[in-house]
């Protein structure tokens, strides 16, 4: 939470920069200050996500604003539905009206589109993200991802091995490269750089086919990504890899769309991932009405 509040303050000061500059020219030139209560309200169903930087909008413009909030992260929406309640001078809301509501549509929007590919799912197959988010938005991002129902895979380069198809180029195949990973992971170096012990540390490599993945498992990978593989020869890695190791998660990606999504979990893998959760989702739609 710690870091979401961080990260959140940093995005609020340089979003209010940006939009308001020298002031707000036009509540300033046409508002005599006074005091309104106003609402924000759902326009589209979804989820909630981004109520912390959305909030923190609004006090950091003025710590006078009084918000109450009808809805808590991870909560549904449909039009109509009232988000938060404010109270505060005329001239500070209007201000702080669109960056939030711009925190708060994105965010949504991620957790919205989320939701919706975990209730294609009927089976224990778990919905994740992936790094494919926007730049210095990722802890945000994941968090909606949360919200929606999903899971996160890792968060950065530092906290998991996903051996992907260039590693294996650059190191001469899959063996060499899972086994150079084991051996760095109870290096010396490792331990001085990461400050973890090598048996947190998950190993997940990139295969395309059979031999591919029994030299993964064989090895001793944790974790199996099956990209963009289509759903018949899914099942034939899915049953091929349960046969070498009945423990090793696998993992499916590669054009992963609302229409195939449950299919997909038919196979039997265990996770399957989606860029486009964090990088395609639409905005939801909220708007600011003045109420009084």
């Amino acid at each position: 939470m710690q870091e979401l509040i961080e990260i959140s303050r940093k995005l609020v000061k340089a979003a209010l920069d940006e939009d308001v500059g020298r002031g707000d020219l036009t509540s300033l030139a046409c508002l005599e200050p006074e005091k309104i209560e106003a609402v924000i309200v759902a326009k589209s169903d979804g989820v909630v996500s981004g109520l912390i930087p959305a909030v923190m909008t609004f006090r950091t413009v003025d710590s006078a604003i009084e918000l109450r909030l009808s809805k808590e992260e991870g909560d549904r929406f449909s039009p109509g539905d009232t988000i938060a309640e404010l109270v505060g001078y005329n001239q500070s809301i209007l201000v702080a009206e669109r960056t939030a509501l711009n925190f708060l549509a994105h965010l949504s929007g991620i957790a919205s589109l989320t939701h919706r590919f975990v209730q294609k799912i009927s089976n224990d197959t778990r919905i994740i993200d992936t790094r494919k988010t926007t730049p210095g938005w990722r802890l945000l991002e994941k968090a909606a991802v949360v919200h929606g129902g999903g899971e996160n895979h890792r968060i950065g380069l530092y906290d998991m091995v996903l051996i992907k198809d260039n590693h294996i180029a650059a190191s001469g195949s899959v063996r060499a490269a899972v086994e150079r990973t084991k051996s760095f992971l109870h290096s010396y170096d490792f331990r001085l750089q990461f400050q973890v012990r090598p048996e947190e540390i998950e190993i997940e490599v990139e295969v395309t086919n059979e031999v591919e993945l029994t030299d993964a498992i064989s090895a001793g990978a944790n974790r199996l990504l099956l990209d963009n593989q289509s759903v018949e020869s899914l099942c034939k890695l899915v049953a091929r890899a349960r046969k070498l190791n009945p423990n090793v998660k696998l993992e499916a990606s590669g054009n992963i769309t609302l229409d195939n999504v449950a299919e997909i979990a038919a196979t039997g893998v265990d996770f399957i991932s989606s860029g486009a959760l964090t990088h395609s989702a639409p905005a939801s739609d909220f708007s600011l009405r003045v109420t009084k």
